[in-house]
This record gives structure tokens, sequence and C-alpha cells, in this order.
């Protein structure tokens, strides 16, 4: 896999925003057969920043409802958290 299979998108949500400014951390989607290993390459190869720790977690997909009959579940998805360096930062926008 290639760093652009491993990292699929960069979540931006409220909280990982807070995470951002206080800690220096960034929430990724990350291919679910991808280790944290392989991440911490791909994303300092990408973003050109220095990954001082990477933890994953898996993510179940959440049921939903359609209408009365249809049922369906949103799919399942790694999620990174990647903690960088003082000085580094990735660009979001």
């Amino acid at each position: 896999m290639n760093a652009y299979d491993i990292i699929k998108t960069v979540r931006v949500t409220e909280k990982g925003t807070l995470q951002s400014e206080k800690f220096n951390q960034y929430t990724l989607v990350a291919d679910r057969r991808a280790s944290a290993p392989q991440i911490k390459r791909a994303v300092e190869e990408l973003f050109k920043v220095k990954v001082l720790r990477v933890n994953t977690l898996n993510v179940r997909g959440k049921a939903r409802r359609q209408s009365t009959k249809a049922a369906g579940k949103d799919s399942d998805w790694k999620k990174a958290i990647v903690t960088l360096a003082e000085k580094d930062k990735i660009e979001l926008a």
C-alpha cells in the first residue's frame, strides 16, 4: 500500500479542532488494514511533518434506518489520532 491508500481523509470535528489547538493532535481516517507504523510513515510522507505518536482504534459502523422497512449499516472504519512534533502542523483548508 502506498501513502495515498493508507490515509483516506482528515476528520474535521469540534473535538478534533480542540485537540489540534491544545495537544497538536489530528484525527485521520485510515485504511482498516494499516498498522500504526505504516500510518506514521504515510503521514510523514504526505504532510512533511514529524510524527511523535499514533493511536489507532477500529470504529464500528452505526445501524441506520432508511424507512420503516429498510435497515442498513454504515461502514466500519479505522480512526488514527496522530500527535505531531511541537513545531509541525497540518494545514486544513
